[in-house]
């Protein structure tokens, strides 16, 4: 009896792990598991009827209860066949399990990481775009700073050719104003020119006059002279002849009276 309720006892120590089996969350685990503990009762039960039927043939030692004992123990090595078995299934699981886990585990690490340096990369290509945002904008800031001073010096050039055009019309309209004033003045002074010929001219016959009353005092002198040659002597009076004679021969000194 002693040797059948160690029996007993080993084949409940070989039960346990059912309890640490029932914690897995597996479905395939969690089949093995009762497999494992289903065998495990079976072999229980059967280490009952063995220890029973030894008890029988200790007892009569009869071929019938010998006959029961070698059939009881048959069983119980197919029992143990079968919870062998089972826990060979209930290993395979757990280790199909395990690698479930580890792959699980895995994509789970690697979800993890993959969300750490996505999370990562975002806060870095923020940085590196605030970055190469500054850097952009200071090469554009020159680009335009020297596009804008280019732009000045063009415009700056375009002003004073601009003026220096202004300045040369300016200088040639004062030139040709100039140079009309000059005409306007030199025709202003021929005009002139030509009224005070007009007005010299206008004041000439007096003279003309003048040559002509000239001419007839000498006329007149003349035929005086011969009235006088001709005329008989009536002295031999020396000296000029009397005034009034004369004056009368001679005629009127000075300027021709005036025509009516």
């Amino acid at each position: 009896m002693a040797r059948v309720a160690k029996k007993k006892a080993k084949a409940k120590r070989v039960a346990k792990p059912a309890a640490k089996a029932s914690v897995a969350a597996s479905p395939v685990v969690v089949k093995a598991q009762k497999a494992v503990d289903a065998a495990a009762k079976s072999l229980d039960a059967q280490l009952d009827r063995v220890g029973k039927a030894r008890a029988r043939v200790q007892k009569s030692n009869t071929a019938a209860a010998k006959k029961s004992l070698t059939a009881a123990n048959a069983k119980l090595r197919e029992q143990r066949a079968k919870l062998a078995e089972a826990k060979l299934g209930l290993a395979k699981a757990n280790t199909m399990d395990a690698v479930r886990q580890a792959e699980e585990s895995a994509k789970k690490s690697v979800s993890e990481l993959a969300e750490k340096l996505s999370n990562k990369a975002d806060k870095e290509l923020s940085k590196a775009l605030k970055a190469f945002e500054a850097r952009w904008k200071k090469t554009r800031a020159k680009a335009d700073a020297k596009k804008v001073k280019a732009a000045e010096k063009k415009a700056t050039a375009k002003v004073k050719a601009a003026a220096k055009k202004a300045a040369a019309k300016a200088k040639a309209m004062e030139k040709k104003a100039a140079a009309k004033a000059k005409a306007e003045a030199k025709k202003a002074a021929k005009k002139a020119s030509k009224k005070k010929a007009v007005k010299k001219s206008a004041g000439r016959p007096k003279k003309a006059a003048a040559k002509k009353s000239t001419v007839k005092k000498a006329a007149a002198r003349k035929a005086a002279t011969k009235a006088v040659k001709s005329a008989p002597k009536k002295s031999a009076r020396r000296g000029r002849p009397p005034k009034a004679t004369a004056k009368k021969a001679t005629g009127r000194r000075g300027r021709p009276p005036k025509k009516a």
